[in-house]
This record gives C-alpha cells, sequence and structure tokens, in this order.
C-alpha cells in the first residue's frame, strides 16, 4: 500500500481543511511526524484508518465518544479524503461519519448518517470512477486489497501510542502479554504448538532410530564374538541419549576395520591353509602312485620267481619237443619197419 494525499477536514483537532501530500514526504523514502502534545500527530493515523476502515484505533472509538473537531464551524462537515494506490489499483476513499448539522429550516441540529465513497482512478482515461457508496462493500474490498482487519491494521501498522508507553515501562512477562495482545501471537503459538508437536515426534522417530541402530550394533558385536579383554567394546548407551548416533557409528567403524583386519588374516591362514593343502595333496598322489609303482613292481617279482621255479619243467619240455622234432623224420621209417615186422611174423 501507498499513500498519495490524505485530507482531514474538521476531523479531529484540525477546525478546517488539512492536506498531507504523501508522495512530497516520501520522496525521500522516510518521513517522521514530529510535534508537541496536542499537535495532531496520531490524528494524522485515526484519519488515514478512518479513511480505509470507517473506524479509529483504540479507546478513540468506545462509544460515545466524536471524531468531529469541537473548534469547526457548525456548517463544515466532517470528512476524510484518502488517496492511494494498492494492489495495483489507485483509489479514493472518501467518509463522513455520523454527525450533526444545522437544520435547513429552523433552528437546531439534526444527525446526518454516516456517508462513504469509493472511486478508482483509469490511468487511460485520466478520470475517476465512482464504484460504491455502501460501507460493507467498501470495507470488505479494502480488507480485501489489504488483507488485513481494523484490528489487524492497527496492531501491525498502528501501534497506540498509550499502549507503547506501558510497553516501555512494563517487565518482561506483562511486555510478552502486552505484545500478545497489540499484534494477536496467537498464531505464533499454535506455531509454537506445532513446531513442539514435530519436536516430540522427531524425538519418538530419534528414539524408534536409536533403538534400530542399538540393535543392528549388538548382532554385530555378537556375530563378532563377545569381546575379550582389550577388545572393542560396544558403548553402553541408551536411545536418546545424546551422540548416541555417532558414538555407535565411530564404533560400528572400529569394528568394521577391526573386523576387515580380522578378515585380511583369515584370508592369509586360509591361502597358507590352501598351500599346504595343494602341498600335502601332492605328496599324498605322490604317495600313491609310489604304492602302486612298488605293488606292480611286487607283481613282477612274483611273476618272475614263479617263472624261474617252472623253468625247469619248461626246459624238459622243449627238451622232449626238441627230441620229438627232431624224431619226426624218422617216424615213416619206423612205421615202415613195425609194418615189415608184422609181415615178418605173420609170414613165419
Amino acid at each position: 500500500m501507498r499513500l498519495h494525499r490524505l485530507t482531514a477536514t474538521a476531523f479531529g483537532p484540525f477546525a478546517t481543511s488539512q492536506h498531507v501530500d504523501f508522495d512530497t514526504l516520501s520522496e525521500a523514502g522516510l518521513f517522521l511526524l514530529h510535534g508537541q502534545t496536542g499537535a495532531g500527530k496520531t490524528s494524522v493515523l485515526d484519519a488515514v484508518c478512518f479513511a480505509l476502515y470507517g473506524a479509529v484505533p483504540g479507546a478513540r472509538q468506545s462509544p460515545g465518544a466524536s471524531l468531529r473537531s469541537d473548534h469547526a464551524d457548525a456548517r463544515t462537515p466532517t470528512e476524510v479524503r484518502l488517496d492511494l494506490t494498492v494492489g495495483g489499483r489507485r483509489l479514493e476513499i472518501t467518509r463522513r461519519p455520523a454527525q450533526p448539522r444545522p437544520k435547513a429550516r429552523g433552528t437546531g441540529f439534526t444527525t446526518e448518517r454516516a456517508q462513504s465513497l469509493l472511486r478508482e482512478y483509469d490511468a487511460a482515461t485520466t478520470t475517476w470512477t465512482a464504484l460504491s457508496r455502501s460501507h460493507q462493500e467498501i470495507g470488505e474490498e479494502v480488507t480485501r486489497l489489504l488483507g488485513m482487519s481494523r484490528e489487524q491494521f492497527c496492531q501491525v501498522v498502528l501501534l497506540p501510542q498509550g499502549d507503547f508507553a506501558r510497553f516501555l515501562r512494563a517487565d518482561a512477562e506483562s511486555r510478552a502479554k502486552l505484545l500478545g495482545r497489540l499484534f494477536d501471537t496467537r498464531r505464533f503459538a499454535a506455531v509454537e504448538e506445532r513446531l513442539a508437536e514435530l519436536r516430540r515426534a522427531a524425538e519418538q522417530q530419534v528414539r524408534a532410530g536409536d533403538e534400530r541402530l542399538l540393535a543392528l550394533a549388538h548382532r554385530m558385536e555378537q556375530a563378532a564374538r563377545a569381546p575379550r579383554d582389550g577388545d572393542l567394546a560396544l558403548p553402553r548407551l541408551r536411545p536418546g541419549d545424546a551422540g548416541l548416533a555417532g558414538t555407535v557409528l565411530g564404533w560400528a567403524a572400529l569394528a568394521r576395520v577391526e573386523a576387515r583386519e580380522e578378515h585380511e588374516a583369515a584370508l592369509l591362514r586360509a591361502q597358507a591353509a590352501e598351500a599346504r593343502q595343494a602341498d600335502a595333496r601332492a605328496a599324498l598322489d605322490a604317495a600313491r602312485e609310489r604304492a602302486r609303482l612298488q605293488r606292480r613292481h611286487a607283481e613282477t617279482t612274483g611273476r618272475r620267481d614263479a617263472l624261474e621255479a617252472a623253468r625247469p619243467r619248461h626246459e624238459a619240455r622243449l627238451a622232449r619237443e626238441d627230441r620229438a622234432l627232431r624224431a619226426g623224420p624218422v617216424l615213416p621209417a619206423l612205421r615202415l619197419g613195425q609194418d615189415a615186422a608184422r609181415a615178418h611174423a605173420e609170414a613165419r
């Protein structure tokens, strides 16, 4: 929201029309409302709030309080006109509170009803277009554009002077209560409660994670055998203890290093055992081959001895066969001699 011009007539302490050019004041970026007590500093802010919401902040809006200047001429109506840009739209809001005015006929006063007017500036045609004269419609439109109700606007943008003075003099507890009332810290309390719930849920998750982590660590410890004197032992921690995860992970890293060293030593021992097994298998194969050769030698020696024992009979058989072979050529003559002898015998 950016304010451009404010005109307040017969409003608060101002008997006549007072014009405030906020564009000129805002050229330097910041400006200060300065003046003695009763000079009308708060009334300027009240006029801005009244133009926006049709009411002023704090106790000045209490029943019976009047926004009309006691010094204004009876024929001068109380009116506030505010030119501002909000939500990318150039608007002009004019408001008149319910106020007495002289009767048109006779003497005395009559109460004039409150009036409101909302206009929007069209840059293309450089003209103002009336949008509404309804208090409710204008209030809803301003609340929608600003995103704040009058109470929120007064609490956040316009800090009442009396409450600010009490704030400066209050102790810490009272100051916290006052700030809670001024700025409606219920949403912050809700956020705090939500954060507390998230913290409790996170604590439960951490505790559950610690329990799982410790269970895994105990399984690791059991798998690595019960620790002996001088061995790395698992720190005795409980779920939820500070630094548990880091401590257990550090222990697990050391245990992993020790397990890796033991694994490498076991691999070396296994390799040495495999080498010894290979040597033993080679020796066994050699012994088996030697035993086979020895059995073959024994069998051959036995056969040789048997053959040597049978040699005389074999040689006698060979001699007979030789004599038989040599007698073969004379066998026919012998048969002829036998036949002749039988014939001779028969002839005799």
